[in-house]
Formats: structure tokens, C-alpha cells, sequence
């Protein structure tokens, strides 16, 4: 039997926390600015969370190829992530009902919250431990 991927294991355990991470930005955001800061802080939560998904999952295929694509993927993952913030926050701020401010201060602390989440349980193993390629070691 062999151990599940690393990212698998990440996307599992953080995934019950995404619903109320959002109720939670969401409340806060109305309690302090009205429903369209709640909602923007709520969208913020979406993003990041769906972002750390797609990334996870992008890692994990790129696991199952080659160490050297685990490392492009990564790196074009983070580009891409800070590219999807960008792009959500200016066509987001089209709307009319759109708090850019309750966005960003959402969005700031729950990708540093899940970084620091992330790290704390990968924390203590080697890079190496954390994944398998088909063939490696063979001559």
C-alpha cells in the first residue's frame, strides 16, 4: 500500500475549514461594513481556497511525472496564484457593491493562515520523503 500524496492529504484536511472560513469573513465583513464587505471578504476565502486546490492538484500531477516538473509547476503555481489575486480584485472592483478593502483584508491573512497551516504538516519531513516517481532510482 502505497502512502497518498502529500497535496491529496493537504486538499482533505483543509477542506472542511473553507466553508466556515467564509461564513466567518463573510460575518465579519457585514458586521463591520455591511453585506458587500461580508460578501467580498466571503469571495476572497472562495478564491484562495479554490486557488490552493488547483495547486495542489497541479503539484500532485506533476509528482507522478518528474521531480523537475514539480518545480516548474510550483513556480508557475505561485505566478498564476498572484496573477488569479490581481485579476479577481480589478474585475471584481467593477461592480458597484464590491468592497476592494474587505477583499484584501480577507484575502491577506487566510493565504498566510493557509501557508502557515501548510507548513505546520509538512513541517519535519524531508522534500524528498514527500513524494515517489515511477522509475527513479532505476539505471
Amino acid at each position: 500500500m502505497t502512502a497518498p500524496e502529500p497535496e491529496r492529504v493537504l486538499i482533505r484536511r483543509i477542506t472542511p475549514f473553507a466553508v466556515p472560513a467564509a461564513v466567518v469573513a463573510y460575518v465579519c465583513g457585514a458586521l463591520i461594513a455591511g453585506a458587500a464587505a461580508g460578501w467580498s471578504a466571503a469571495i476572497a476565502i472562495v478564491i484562495v481556497y479554490v486557488n490552493f486546490v488547483v495547486n495542489a492538484l497541479s503539484i500532485a500531477w506533476a509528482a507522478s511525472i518528474s521531480p523537475t516538473l514539480v518545480s516548474v509547476v510550483a513556480l508557475g503555481g505561485y505566478v498564476m496564484r498572484l496573477i488569479v489575486f490581481t485579476l479577481a480584485l480589478v474585475l471584481l472592483n467593477q461592480l458597484e457593491w464590491f468592497s476592494p478593502v474587505a477583499f484584501a483584508l480577507a484575502l491577506v491573512p487566510s493565504v498566510i493562515g493557509l501557508l502557515v497551516y501548510e507548513a505546520r504538516l509538512l513541517s519535519g519531513r524531508m522534500q524528498a520523503d514527500l513524494w515517489t516517481f515511477d522509475g527513479a532510482g532505476r539505471p
